[in-house]
C-alpha cells in the first residue's frame, strides 16, 4: 500500500479505515483486501499510519460503479496508487469538477477518455 502525502490526503477529505469499508460493504476485511489487490478499490497509508479508502469510492453498500475500470486505466498509464488518487480528486475544468465526482454522477466515459489520453 502506498503512502500518501499530506496535500493529497487533504484533497480526498473523508476517509474510511479498512474495517469500516468492510462494514459498509457487508463483507469480511479479507475480501476488502482482495478487492484492493484486484484494483476494484484503492487504499493508501495515510500520514497517521492507517490504511484507508476514500469515502467517495463507496455509494451506500457498494463500490461506485465504474471505479474499477478507471483505476485499471490509470494503472495502465503508469500511475501508482498515490498518483491515481491525486488525479481522481483534483479539479478538472473540462469535466467540471473532479474525476471522482464525475464517476459518481455516471459520467465515467468522459473520465475514462481523459485517463486514456494520459497514456498518449
Amino acid at each position: 500500500m502506498a503512502d500518501i502525502d499530506a496535500q493529497a490526503d487533504a484533497l480526498v477529505g473523508e476517509w474510511l479505515p479498512l474495517p469500516d469499508v468492510a462494514g459498509r460493504l457487508g463483507m469480511p476485511i479479507g475480501r476488502v483486501r482482495q478487492m484492493l489487490r484486484d484494483r476494484k478499490l484503492l487504499a493508501v497509508r495515510r500520514p497517521d499510519g492507517t490504511d484507508a479508502v476514500p469515502a467517495a469510492f463507496l455509494d451506500g453498500g457498494h463500490v461506485v460503479k465504474g471505479l474499477h475500470g478507471t483505476l485499471t486505466l490509470l494503472c495502465d498509464c503508469g500511475f501508482d496508487d498515490a498518483e491515481a488518487l491525486r488525479w481522481l480528486f483534483t479539479d478538472d475544468e473540462s469535466l467540471p469538477g473532479t474525476p471522482i465526482s464525475a464517476i459518481c454522477q455516471h459520467r465515467r466515459t468522459e473520465v475514462n477518455r481523459r485517463a486514456q489520453a494520459l497514456a498518449i
